[in-house]
């Protein structure tokens, strides 16, 4: 039988679509972006690696929006100031991996402390690498939850917790839990993505910013021995050599570096993999825009679709690097954009998504992606990108380089270079920057070596690289504090070594402090242990062959400055692994 609808009831249809649709379009979304560590562009299937396991990852691509020429910095730290700031790093304070370079400044604003003045909640799971100690940690900087390794890696010298565990350091790891030493049982990877599920699970009733930062697969390149055997006789040189602009050879060590990383990607899509079916089983997926990216290209030799350069590289090897944006309340999937974007770029867009504000009391470099992802006409092909990297501070001229629409300038070269010691690449006609056409090509060369050189002024003016970001001392926010090896200064590329001047820089609160001294291996009788705190220096002698040295009832005074601790024995000076300081008054 038909009803003919009444007038009225008809119209209170359409008024009710048409609000639910408004409710839905401002509804805020949750947000999980998920980043890992010196994985590449090519180690993924969706790139073309038919050598690698990734079904989740290409399948989640494939719903995606996929950002095909999409850049970082050719390093970990680097990238992750950018990608948390939308700031090139070095205005926040970071200029390098460790060296004391890798602190980000307690005034910028990140993207979970913007989140969280809007009403949402913060988790970060994994590595942050951004400052261990106060006032740079994560939960300093606007993360409700964090469960982090330190420094630049698991095993490495800053994360002391796994350091001496060696080749054992991802396997049941004693990490940091909101700030306090915690002992998890498993796999790094699996703990990671085990922590950060949970903690979307608690949040599920209000919008959530989760940020998983896989700390594979950088090296140590440790794997379960279930996923390593999935590679073991596969020849990682086949992929290769397939589209190999470097015309190298992979070592035997190269080939079991590769098995072993496609090792621990295979684990990381697994675990992607349980992350995303609890969003479905939540009802979380629609609402929710996830992020997959990396941090830099792949350290080792291996399949990167051909491109010239690894980590560490401004070659497109270097800073090229997957980047997948689903969200499904919004976004059709199954969609290829590509204009230049970057790391800088994610800040701004997930302003405009979440609906809070961006900081406008400083510069943001980033772009929001919204026009792009609204299919609206937008030119950015006056857009440029600067990309640098060496130890310590950004070397004029070397392994550094500016990209603007189809050209990108390269220096690997002097202070003094000519112009015509630069590579100049059309990256459009010529992706895997083999043709150097600065000879044909001087005026436009000169035009982007002098934007190239307006940047880099300015950045290495930054207040943040003037005025180095310190470590505070003596604050109730950390006390007792432990400095380490990845946030320690002085000689040129200190890492673990005995003999080598080293120090911290550092605003320590007057007070009382007891001080311990923990040495690589224990350091001989008959020496003195030296403290050296601006003009003031406290020593004392030490009688017994031992790893660990205490001071205790120092008097400090406050002090803005260098924190040089020494022990001196047998003319030889050594530098203690780390150093703990308590105030007691």
């Amino acid at each position: 039988m038909f009803v003919k609808k009444r007038p009225l009831f008809t119209a209170f249809l359409v008024l009710f679509a048409i609000f639910s649709s408004l409710s839905q379009e401002n509804q805020r979304p949750n947000v999980i972006v998920i980043i890992t560590d010196d994985q590449g562009y090519g180690d993924l299937g969706i790139t073309g690696n038919d050598q690698i396991k990734t079904p989740i990852l290409d399948e989640f691509a494939k719903q995606s929006v996929r950002f095909n020429n999409f850049y970082v910095s050719p390093v970990c730290a680097p990238t992750r100031s950018s990608l948390m700031t939308g700031r090139y790093s070095l205005r926040t304070g970071v200029r390098d991996t460790y060296n004391g370079g890798a602190i980000m400044a307690p005034s910028e604003i990140t993207i979970a402390e913007m989140l969280k003045k809007g009403g949402y909640s913060t988790g970060v799971f994994g590595k942050w690498h951004l400052g261990d100690n106060y006032p740079s940690r994560p939960n300093d900087q606007g993360f409700d939850e964090s469960l982090i390794h330190l420094s630049g890696g698991m095993g490495q010298v800053g994360d002391f917790t796994t350091y001496f565990e060696g080749n054992r350091s991802y396997y049941n790891p004693v990490l940091w839990h909101n700030g306090e030493t915690e002992k998890y049982n498993g796999y790094c990877s699996d703990i990671f993505a085990d922590n950060a599920i949970q903690f979307i699970e608690n949040n599920k009733d209000n919008p959530f910013f989760c940020y998983l930062s896989f700390n594979a697969p950088h090296t140590p390149l440790q794997v379960p021995e279930s996923y390593y055997k999935q590679y073991a006789d596969v020849d990682p040189s086949i992929a290769f050599e397939k589209n190999n602009s470097a015309r190298r050879k992979m070592s035997e060590k190269d080939k079991e570096d590769a098995r072993k990383v496609y090792a621990m990607v295979t684990n990381i899509d697994d675990n992607i993999g349980k992350l995303l079916k609890k969003l479905d089983a939540l009802g979380l997926s629609e609402n929710t825009i996830v992020i997959f990216m990396t941090d830099n290209g792949p350290q080792q030799l291996r399949y990167v679709d051909g491109m010239r350069g690894l980590k560490g590289s401004v070659y497109r090897g270097g800073v090229r690097v997957p980047f997948f944006f689903r969200y499904p309340a919004r976004y059709k999937g199954n969609k290829s954009i590509e204009t230049t974007s970057a790391h800088i770029d994610v800040l701004p867009t997930l302003a405009q998504l979440c609906q809070v504000e961006t900081p406008s009391d400083r510069k943001i470099d980033g772009k929001s992606l919204l026009p792009l992802l609204n299919d609206k006409n937008v030119d950015w092909a006056g857009r440029s990108l600067f990309f640098y990297w060496a130890r310590r501070y950004p070397e004029l001229y070397h392994n550094i380089a500016l990209q603007k629409a189809d050209y990108k300038l390269v220096g690997q070269t002097n202070y003094n270079a000519s112009i015509e010691d630069f590579g100049l690449f059309n990256i459009k006609k010529d992706p895997n920057e083999q043709q150097n056409i600065v000879a044909d090509n001087m005026d436009l060369a000169n035009v982007l070596k002098n934007e190239m050189d307006t940047m880099y002024q300015e950045l290495i003016a930054s207040e943040n690289m003037v005025n180095q970001p310190l470590i505070s001392i003596g604050t109730t926010f950390e006390n007792p504090i432990i400095l380490n090896r990845n946030d320690a200064s002085g000689q040129r590329g200190i890492w673990d070594q005995e003999e080598i001047y080293g120090k911290w820089e550092v605003n320590i609160k007057e007070g009382t402090y007891n001080i311990k001294f923990k040495f690589i291996k224990p350091v001989e009788a008959g020496g003195r242990m030296f403290l050296e705190t601006g003009e003031v220096v406290n020593q004392m002698k030490n009688d017994a062959k031992t790893d660990i040295i205490d001071m205790k009832n120092v008097n400090l005074s406050e002090m803005k400055g260098s924190l040089v601790p020494f022990y001196m024995v047998q003319r030889k000076r050594i530098f203690p692994f780390w150093v703990e300081l308590e105030r007691i008054k």
